[in-house]
């Protein structure tokens, strides 16, 4: 050798070969049923939430489930979300409810059954959701592939919080 040693570590293409590696298994052998009465209802900033996908990465007790990429979880609205900045690339499904969203100034009417796109643009899209009925919670699904936030330099800012939220840590709340 040319009086440099040389050791047997791990270098960085081997750990990315293990971490694929560790990917693969995950989708061969992690949970495909994600069971909401396993699931806690969480009032956060943005609202009462279930969460059913989070990437690993993303969450301080990762549940392995059979994909990684993707954030899926369900809202509950009674009168309106919080209020956030982000890249946007979401979807949303109404699954029970009426109401509205304002979406940069916007008002989009939507109603159980309709689907949600927020549009992926440059400085992110601000918006909140809105109860038609307060008596009757909205509930709606989120689907978002992380990979718009990972590689669109999305931030997440929060600009106004939900009503009922009290404190910088998720509280949990029982179901109505």
């Amino acid at each position: 050798m040319d009086g440099r040693s040389r050791t047997r570590e791990r270098d960085h293409y081997e750990a990315i070969v293990a971490a694929q590696r560790a990917e693969r298994e995950r989708s061969y052998t992690g949970h495909v049923v994600v069971r909401g009465r396993d699931l806690p209802w969480i009032q956060g900033r943005q609202g009462v939430s279930r969460t059913y996908l989070s990437p690993s990465r993303y969450m301080r007790e990762p549940v392995e489930t059979a994909i990684d990429g993707w954030i899926c979880f369900v809202q509950e609205v009674r009168l309106h979300s919080g209020k956030h900045r982000h890249q946007g690339g979401l979807v949303i499904y109404i699954i029970a409810g009426k109401g509205h969203t304002v979406c940069d100034g916007a008002r989009l009417d939507w109603e159980a059954g309709d689907l949600l796109l927020l549009p992926i643009k440059r400085g992110g899209v601000e918006h909140q959701h809105f109860n038609a009925d307060p008596e009757v919670p909205v509930k709606w699904i989120a689907f978002i592939n992380t990979a718009i936030y990972d590689w669109g330099a999305s931030e997440m800012v929060q600009l106004e919080a939900h009503p009922e939220f009290r404190g910088f840590g998720p509280r949990r709340r029982a179901r109505r």
